[in-house]
């Protein structure tokens, strides 16, 4: 029986997932905390919670639990955005973002 292409790509994403999550298992970060990085350092200062969401895109309320995980892990640092008082804005340390680009580019 042939698979369907649907069918063919949620086994990649199931398993790319699992692959991500095996080799960054040591660093106790997962492929959510990874791309969630990845996007944090790809964008602008200043971004709100909302904008890293849409460039996720993910709903904004689905990334708040991982931004408590990767700032109770002291990979970021929120702020209050100083365009929007309301908003939340994040910040990856130097040492963080050589850390991040050493040890999760190279997986």
């Amino acid at each position: 029986m042939e698979s369907t292409l649907g069918a063919d790509l949620a086994r990649l994403v199931r398993l790319w997932r699992a692959l991500i999550d095996h080799r960054l298992k040591p660093l106790k970060l997962t492929q959510t905390h990874w791309v969630t990085l990845y996007n944090i350092s790809q964008l602008p200062p200043e971004q709100s919670q909302i904008q890293l969401a849409k460039a996720i895109g993910i709903e904004q309320p689905s990334l708040v639990r991982t931004l408590d995980q990767l700032e109770e892990k002291k990979l970021i640092c929120r702020h209050t955005c100083s365009s929007d008082r309301k908003s939340k804005a994040y910040n990856v340390n130097k040492r963080i973002r050589t850390f991040y680009f050493r040890s999760l580019c190279s997986y």
